[in-house]
C-alpha cells in the first residue's frame, strides 16, 4: 500500500511535466530564416535550434557558424527559472538563464564567467510557426551588437 502511495503521484508527476512541455510553443526544430532576418555582421549565425524535454529540464542544442564560418555546436539543459545553467561547447560562454515572461516569451542573459555578454527576448508568434530572437550585447573583442533573428518551426 505504501508503494502504490508513493508511485501513484510521483508517476502523475512526470506525466504532468511531460504534457506540460509536450503544450510548450518552444519545444521542436527551429531553422533560421536568412531573408526575415537582420543578422549582426561578422557574429556568430545559429541556424538549427532545438528545444526537447530531458526529465523535468528543457534541453537546447544549437548548431550554426562562428564569425568565420567554421561550424558551431553548444548545448544547454536546464529550466526557464531565470537561473545560470552551464553552456556545453560555446568558447564565448560558459552559462545562460531563461526566464519565462508568458507562454510565448523568454528572456535570456549569456554570461562569460560572471559578466553578461548577451540579453535579449525570444517570441513565439501566435500561430507557433516563427519565433522571433532579439539580441544585444557586445562580442569578444568589446563591440557592440544588435540582431534580430527570425527562425521557422519545422
Amino acid at each position: 500500500m505504501k508503494t502504490r502511495t508513493i508511485v501513484l503521484p510521483l508517476a502523475l508527476c512526470f506525466f504532468g511535466a511531460a504534457v506540460c512541455f509536450a503544450q510548450s510553443p518552444f519545444m521542436g526544430t527551429w531553422k533560421l530564416n536568412e531573408a526575415k532576418s537582420t543578422l549582426a555582421p561578422g557574429m556568430p549565425k545559429n541556424n538549427t535550434v532545438v528545444y526537447e524535454a530531458e526529465g523535468i529540464n528543457v534541453k537546447v542544442t544549437i548548431d550554426g557558424t562562428d564569425g568565420a564560418g567554421n561550424p558551431t555546436h553548444n548545448e544547454w539543459t536546464g529550466q526557464f527559472d531565470g537561473k545560470d545553467y552551464p553552456v556545453k561547447g560555446d568558447p564565448n560562454s560558459d552559462s545562460r538563464s531563461y526566464t519565462r515572461k508568458g507562454i510565448e516569451e523568454l528572456d535570456f542573459a549569456v554570461k562569460n564567467g560572471t559578466k553578461v555578454t548577451t540579453t535579449g527576448r525570444i517570441v513565439v508568434s501566435d500561430d507557433g510557426k516563427s519565433r522571433t530572437v532579439t539580441a544585444r550585447g557586445t562580442d569578444a573583442k568589446g563591440k557592440e551588437f544588435k540582431s534580430t533573428d527570425v527562425y521557422d518551426k519545422q
